[in-house]
């Protein structure tokens, strides 16, 4: 989910001869699958070893919605940072760091949910989040694909994406703050947005990223589909609370 889609400092990839372009494309999703494997792996060890469940009640202990809303803070400005150091003119260093950052920041925001999704009662068995990782795998193949067959730029469509992601923004500060849910549809809708952002962030990888924007490209990807992977285990879990 592209935060910033400006100031990009180098030779823009569609200008780039074809082995440069193809260079960068391949360390792009290299980079992405070290991200979401980074992820999957320190989440597995939080979730087995129960670190995570305690690590959650320190931070949510007595803090209630507020501690809710301190951490999506703490995601927000955190994830900017994150972004500000993934696309740094100086330093490769800082990009991973900031690549780094990003995916702790997912990995703390994701072990509630995570936690309910794995060891509540009503969810025992279903591996839910195991379901959710699969579809949302599936969705990004094809969404990829078809961006990379079609050859278009879709950055138009920016603007529409972050008015958005602001108003869901917007809604679910309001939701925590309230103590109301968002509901069935609101993940639903979320699910296209975020399916938005990964065509988005798919044609800027093609057509406006320098070519030494790797490390920023995949952390981009990577937001995106952590969002999508976010609200279709939503979806998983309310179908099955349901059931």
């Amino acid at each position: 989910m592209s935060y910033l889609v400006d100031g990009y400092h180098s030779e823009p990839v569609a200008a780039a001869p074809p082995n440069v372009r193809l260079a960068f494309i391949r360390r792009t999703y290299a980079h992405l699958t070290g991200a979401i494997l980074a992820f999957v792996g320190i989440e597995a060890v939080l979730l087995e070893s129960g670190l995570g469940r305690d690590i959650v009640r320190s931070v949510f202990m007595g803090g209630g919605n507020m501690a809710w809303l301190g951490l999506m803070v703490l995601f927000v400005v955190g994830g900017l940072a994150a972004q500000a150091m993934a696309r740094s003119r100086q330093s490769i260093g800082l990009q991973y760091a900031g690549l780094t950052l990003y995916v702790l920041l997912e990995v703390v925001i994701f072990l509630p949910i995570l936690i309910v999704a794995t060891q509540a009662p009503q969810y025992a068995g279903k591996a839910l989040p195991l379901q959710a990782g699969i579809v949302t795998l599936a969705a990004f193949a094809g969404l990829t694909a078809a961006v990379f067959l079609s050859g278009k730029d879709f950055s138009f469509l920016g603007p529409i994406l972050w008015v958005g992601a602001l108003l869901a923004l917007g809604l679910v500060i309001a939701a925590v703050i309230g103590g109301f849910s968002l509901g069935l549809v609101f993940a639903v809708a979320m699910v296209a947005l975020a399916c938005g952002f990964i065509i988005y962030d798919t044609s800027n990888i093609i057509h406006h990223y320098g070519t030494d924007q790797h490390v920023s490209a995949s952390l981009q990807l990577f937001a995106s589909v952590a969002l999508l992977f976010w609200y279709v285990l939503r979806i998983f879990m309310s179908v099955s609370n349901d059931d």
